[in-house]
């Protein structure tokens, strides 16, 4: 069982993360890759076969668990900034994960555990392997994954609006449930995480469709835990279904009003001029699956619940 430990200072800091955390992803799209399930089964395929030679070491370090190393995987705005973070680990950060993991039953190979001794030929393994996967796993889906990742949180904030935040926390994975002020997840392990005042960041991952996982790294506690939407149904479900129904464009527009945008920031993001945005959007708007409200001169499209419940394929209302 996995217990969060709250107190009424942590339910006031509970977060959404602003966007995907590059190596976060990373780390979990690698143990995707490890695990025979079938919803991935062509994902596994294509991207393994697709995948650098040199960002094989990764998979000799990361589990199919993903339950670490957590120096791999920090919370980071952007790749450059998350590689930075992983190179520059404390060394006692590094060991303590390394011996964690091989403790786990993930044998450790020659260059893992020159890791711990900061061999700099086992660092520019590491980091050649990174910067490989990244290319060969995350490059080419990124916009379906911050696509999934938007129409996901901002499901989360639709229902956290209408049910507050206890039914969203629990409603993050089957089976969890209250016990005071303590948040219980069912898992493999036995494990007990109090918070101190310090709240947690949600971090939902379109590669990842088990329990849910905690990470702490340096002052921050993140919980990943499985977006509605994974990436193979982002890839051959929601983009061809949408786009059948409502049309290429329109579906992109939806998929970008998972945030709000103005009408010029949709025609500089799709290359389009003003006047056909405000056409597919009024279009959008008659078939209540988005909404307008002006702010001055200026006009911000976003999402209704039912163009959000289109995009992440869950209900529409956020009651019941």
């Amino acid at each position: 069982m996995l217990r969060l430990c709250f107190t009424a200072e942590d339910l006031l800091q509970v977060t959404f993360a602003d966007e995907p955390a590059p190596m976060v992803e990373l780390t979990l799209a690698i143990a995707a890759l490890q695990r025979p399930e079938p919803l991935f089964t062509l994902w596994r395929r294509r991207t393994l076969h697709a995948l650098p030679r040199s960002a094989g070491p990764l998979l000799e370090l990361v589990p199919a668990t993903a339950k670490g190393p957590l120096f791999l995987d920090p919370l980071s705005l952007g790749f450059d900034d998350g590689l930075d973070q992983v190179l520059s680990a404390r060394t006692s950060f590094v060991r303590a994960e390394l011996r964690r993991v091989h403790a786990a039953g993930r044998r450790p190979v020659l260059w893992t555990r020159l890791l711990a001794d900061r061999d700099r030929e086992a660092w520019q393994i590491l980091e050649h392997a990174v910067r490989a996967a990244r290319a060969g796993v995350l490059a080419g889906s990124w916009d379906r994954i911050r696509a999934g990742f938007d129409a996901e949180r901002a499901w989360r904030v639709q229902f956290l609006a209408g049910q507050g935040i206890r039914a969203t926390l629990a409603g993050l994975a089957p089976g969890a449930r209250w016990q005071g002020t303590t948040l219980e997840f069912e898992s493999t392990d036995d494990v007990e995480i109090t918070l101190n005042g310090n709240g947690i960041t949600l971090l939902p991952s379109v590669f990842w469709t088990g329990r849910p996982l905690v990470g702490r790294y340096a002052q921050s506690t993140f919980l990943v835990y499985p977006a509605i939407t994974p990436l193979p149904l982002l890839d051959d479900l929601t983009a061809n279904a949408l786009a059948t129904l409502l049309g290429c464009t329109r579906a992109t527009i939806l998929e970008r009003l998972t945030r709000p945008r103005t009408t010029t920031d949709l025609a500089r993001e799709l290359g389009l001029a003003k006047s056909s945005v405000s056409e597919h959007t009024k279009a959008l708007r008659a078939a209540h699956l988005t909404t307008a409200h002006r702010d001055g001169k200026t006009v911000w499209h976003s999402c209704t619940p039912l163009g959000l419940g289109l995009l992440t394929g869950s209900p529409s209302s956020t009651r019941g």
